[in-house]
């Protein structure tokens, strides 16, 4: 639990410096693929490797996660739809014969419809989601936290003791 809350804190602080746009981007976009896709399957498991292995925001894609999943469930007659789609077209029936018998690729649980779907739907819009989530935030950080660095209550935060003792603190463990 102290993991979640360590990485939503570094979200935060991350959100409101001048560094880290683009790997709070990329969590965001991960965050999308995980809410989007049904969890428990091959996917979902490649995606969190990708988050530790990278210099991912891991905060803002469980955060984007969390909000997805949400979306998704109300999309899964579209995936539903689009999966079904993909499944039955019959150029691809002896690709998906040959995906299905091989040892570890069944556990990405293609043929299910909704898996595949959502799958392809969020692949497809991963690099939209991300150039967006940049976007918005620089734009957050232009006018949000400008506007609240400029208030009276930040600037006497600013000079109490205990925001110099934090800052200290930063500086010391990076």
């Amino acid at each position: 639990m102290t993991i979640i809350f360590k990485q939503l804190f570094q979200l935060i602080h991350l959100l409101n410096s001048d560094k880290g746009h683009k790997s709070i981007a990329m969590g965001i976009a991960c965050g999308f693929i995980l809410g989007m896709t049904p969890n428990l399957s091959l996917q979902s498991v490649l995606i969190f490797i990708c988050l530790f292995l990278f210099r991912i925001q891991i905060g803002a894609a469980l955060l984007a996660s969390f909000f997805f999943a949400f979306i998704a469930w109300l999309l899964d007659p579209v995936f539903h739809s689009v999966g079904s789609h993909i499944l039955e077209m019959d150029a691809l029936k002896g690709f998906f014969t040959t995906l299905y018998n091989q040892p570890i690729l069944p556990l990405t649980r293609f043929y299910n419809s909704i898996v595949m779907g959502s799958g392809v739907v969020s692949f497809l819009l991963a690099p939209l989601v991300y150039f967006v989530s940049v976007k918005f935030v620089l734009k957050y950080r232009k006018s949000v936290v400008e506007r609240f660095e400029g208030t009276k209550f930040w600037k006497a935060v600013k000079v109490s003791a205990l925001y110099k003792w934090y800052t200290k603190y930063e500086a010391l463990n990076g």
